[in-house]
């Protein structure tokens, strides 16, 4: 490779040439344009939160539009954790594999879907505006929001996995006519995630049917928060998943090809997502560490459980940097990081996944921190916890979907980037505003500095005897809060720009990528068989059968979770309800 001439520039993408894709490139537009509104007002909030934590109380001169610093974190949460995320996923997840397969997807169910995820979130911008459910994106009880708030995270909830029912319903279809082949890739993963999400949604949807919906239209009276709490984490936890596998998806199933080269190896990324789903469910009650009420015995056996979910991200690791590694060297690159240089990195859509990769080393690594029971204790309730979530849904999720958008746009309209200059300027500030804004509350919350607290309203003098210490990390965060403000409203110059004035040009292709080794996956949106059974590696033989897969999740999470909700159902709480805003 060492011979090879170095090739400059983004890697050009074939054009589009199947015109007869209008309705759902429509319909995954609508999606895409929801999902980043969502982030717009969520990501606006952002700063004013890493402002508090320096001691700049902003939310006075907001007071026409926020009353509370708790007002706007719930806002912040939920738009950014909820609605942004499960828009732009659910619209992934049926577009990408209608394309890979060939095959239409049900328009009246992802309609639906799209539907009943509007009227959720509109219930729950109603209901976080009017200053009635300041709850958090956690929504714990006692405190208690209006039934607009519960109804609306309920009907979000139901339309978000909808599209599960549209990926069985494709997959069918070709299978029938494709006997003996395995699953195309980006359909399998694509699959698996919902399947985990379906599995995952079990447990708010319990909390939120059976307890907090009757509780808040004052059909029962009282709450046990345990329970409550415990059933959040059930669907808490892989939340997270739900969050970083669509983005996991476009590293294995198309970034390669847009940096120029090949995945190293279809069956590992098949591995990762088989492995996501049966460990990422059982484990979510290594949130409630510092809760009373379940046995030490069961904590130590959380704290092993947890760190299996390190095993997928490490093989991703390993995988897309191969994948890289080809690209950069297919492009010229030579020596040890000559490779990575050679990437194309004036294209902003590899710039951004490549960066949000990198991102995540931070995120994974202080992830273990979170999911150990004794160093769990010492960053408990601080901001150590927010400035790693931050460095997984904050840079992973949120800079890989806007690298999506941005070959996306133009594929769904057939317009050109207004800039690809400033799409490259969004990117980088993002990356290096979020990555001072996580360093800062890591760093803050090994001090003590308390995670969602109005710390900003505390006396000037009380604040800086209290944590004035740590003003070196906060200081870091408002730096930080304030780099991603102008990178937010930069991509967004862009995001809406190119929708509103964009040229018209050819429309590029969906960057399906070519594996190494193992089933291939298209190359274009054409349906062909990509592999058959004989031809497929072992092992994406085996991981074919996903509904083992599920059923051996489903058996461990119950395993996991009887234990733990058992002392809580013979010992229950019966709490009132708490407005404290």
């Amino acid at each position: 490779m060492s011979g090879r001439a170095f090739t400059p520039g983004p890697v050009v993408y074939p054009v589009e040439t199947d015109e007869g894709w209008r309705p759902e490139r429509r319909m995954m537009l609508l999606f895409l344009i929801a999902g980043f509104c969502a982030l717009l007002i969520g990501a606006s909030i952002g700063p004013l939160q890493a402002l508090n934590y320096d001691g700049v109380n902003a939310y006075p001169a907001l007071r026409s539009i926020f009353h509370t610093y708790y007002q706007g974190l719930t806002v912040h949460g939920v738009l950014n954790g909820y609605v942004f995320t499960f828009f732009v996923t659910c619209g992934l997840l049926v577009y990408l594999p209608a394309r890979e397969l060939g095959q239409r997807p049900s328009m009246a169910l992802w309609g639906a879907c799209f539907g009943l995820m509007a009227v959720g979130a509109l219930s729950l911008i109603y209901a976080m505006f009017d200053n009635s459910s300041s709850v958090l994106w956690t929504f714990y009880p006692p405190l208690k929001g209006s039934p607009f708030f519960y109804l609306g995270m309920t009907i979000l909830t139901l339309g978000s996995v909808q599209p599960l029912p549209v990926l069985l319903k494709m997959r069918a279809a070709w299978k029938r006519a494709h006997p003996g082949c395995v699953t195309p890739l980006v359909t399998y993963m694509s699959l698996v995630t919902m399947l985990m999400w379906a599995l995952a949604g079990v447990g708010a949807l319990s909390e939120l049917i059976l307890q907090l919906d009757p509780w808040s239209l004052g059909l029962i009276g009282t709450i046990d928060p345990m329970i409550n709490r415990t059933l959040f984490w059930l669907t808490g936890h892989p939340i997270v998943y739900f969050w970083l596998m669509p983005a996991y998806i476009s590293w294995y199933g198309l970034l390669s090809r847009q940096a120029g080269g090949k995945l190293a190896s279809d069956p590992m990324a098949r591995m990762t997502f088989a492995l996501l789903l049966i460990f990422s469910l059982p484990v979510g009650s290594h949130h409630q560490f510092s809760d009373p009420g379940f046995s030490q015995i069961w904590r130590a056996i959380l704290v092993v459980l947890t760190m299996s979910v390190a095993i997928p991200s490490i093989i991703t690791a390993f995988t897309l940097g191969l994948s890289l590694e080809y690209a950069g060297r297919m492009r010229g690159g030579s020596g040890l990081v000559g490779w990575f240089r050679a990437l194309p990195w004036s294209d902003p859509s590899v710039a951004a996944q490549v960066l949000g990769a990198l991102t995540f080393i931070l995120g994974g690594a202080t992830g273990i921190v979170n999911g150990s029971w004794e160093l769990d204790a010492i960053v408990h309730n601080t901001t150590f916890v927010p400035g790693h979530f931050h460095v997984t849904v904050g840079s992973v999720t949120a800079m890989t979907f806007m690298g999506l958008a941005f070959w996306m746009i133009p594929h769904l309209t057939g317009r050109k980037l207004i800039s690809r200059r400033i799409a490259l300027f969004s990117v980088w500030t993002w990356f290096v505003g979020m990555s001072i804004f996580a360093i800062g509350m890591q760093w803050a919350g090994l001090y003590g500095l308390p995670r969602r607290a109005w710390v900003s309203a505390l006396p000037h003098d009380t604040y800086h005897a209290l944590y004035g210490v740590a003003a070196t990390p906060t200081t870091l965060i408002a730096v930080g809060g304030v780099i991603l403000w102008v990178a937010t409203y930069s991509f967004f110059l862009v995001f809406f720009g190119t929708l509103l004035f964009g040229r018209r040009a050819d429309r590029p292709a969906v960057p399906f990528a070519q594996a190494l080794s193992g089933p291939v996956s298209h190359e274009t949106g054409v349906a062909i068989p990509v592999a058959t059974g004989h031809g497929a590696s072992v092992l994406a033989n085996r991981l074919e059968h996903v509904w083992a897969l599920v059923g051996l999740t489903a058996v461990a999470t119950v395993a996991a979770y009887v234990p733990i909700l058992w002392p809580f159902l013979h010992n229950v709480t019966h709490s009132p309800g708490w407005v404290l805003w």
